[in-house]
């Protein structure tokens, strides 16, 4: 019975062997042809399979034979989709862009311009990392529904900017409490300050005020005695604008603290 599983493992190995074998003997041969339009047959072929590295081998070339054609328009369309299936989204949304410029009156323009922006989005990292691919995105994105504002992809363009705009206010929070972490007081509220300028309903609002107090708080006790009591007035400040917009907060319970700590600190310059 084992001699049997090998014999048959063998004969199946065989056999891909010959298939790929004769699938690369067949390639070399388009690949030599001297027919434009076989060449261009086999490469919408292999697109049309998902045989992208193959495709993008031939598209590649008959750019260059159809240049100035009509043909030209759909090859290039293709050669941008085939990078697009590799996965290949910083290189396929240059197609893309490339293809709109070329081509602006093209049928294929607005989607491709709507692509270019797209691969851009996919390329957007996590938040934690650089975000020049989630502003390309949000740029492009914007770009596209002011050129297309009546496009059906104008709805899907508003959702992803949403959704990179949302990974921006992520980045931005967490670098302003970065600062508070590694007590650089002044830097993280002038960050909090510049985070709440910019994304004024941030999702994190509630947070940044009470952070906003706690580190106006930090920066007070850590002072020097003569600047105390001005920077533990500011952090009062800070409280009162934190307990009365968020009087309910989570958060209430250790800001009470840094408040009758700051009280008491402010009753003692006046001893």
């Amino acid at each position: 019975m084992k001699v049997k599983k090998q014999f048959f493992g063998f004969l199946l190995g065989l056999v891909v062997f010959v298939i790929v074998g004769s699938g690369c003997n067949n390639h070399r041969k388009v690949l030599k042809s001297d027919d434009p339009e076989f060449k261009y047959e086999k490469a919408v072929e292999y697109y049309e399979k998902g045989d992208y590295f193959r495709a993008i081998q031939l598209f590649s070339e008959l750019q260059t034979y159809f240049r100035g054609t009509q043909r030209a328009e759909e090859i290039y369309y293709y050669y941008a989709y085939a990078h697009y299936g590799q996965g290949n989204y910083i290189l396929a949304s240059y197609f893309f862009q490339n293809f709109t410029r070329t081509f602006p009156r093209s049928r294929f323009a607005e989607e491709t311009m709507f692509m270019a922006a797209y691969c851009q989005y996919l390329e957007a990292p996590k938040y934690s990392l650089d975000q020049t691919n989630t502003r390309n995105a949000i740029n492009g994105m914007q770009a596209f529904i002011n050129k297309h504002p009546e496009s059906e992809r104008v709805a899907q363009a508003n959702e992803l900017i949403d959704k990179l705009r949302a990974k921006l206010q992520r980045k931005s929070f967490e670098n302003a409490r970065l600062y508070l972490t590694l007590q650089h007081f002044p830097a993280a509220i002038s960050a909090f300050q510049t985070h709440l300028f910019d994304y004024p309903d941030s999702e994190f609002k509630e947070q940044i005020f009470f952070l906003t107090f706690k580190a106006h708080y930090l920066f007070a006790s850590k002072s020097v005695e003569a600047r105390q009591k001005e920077r533990f007035s500011q952090a009062l400040d800070a409280y009162n604008i934190f307990a009365v917009n968020y009087p309910e907060s989570i958060y209430m319970r250790e800001a009470q603290t840094y408040y009758n700590a700051t009280k008491n600190a402010l009753e003692s310059f006046k001893n």
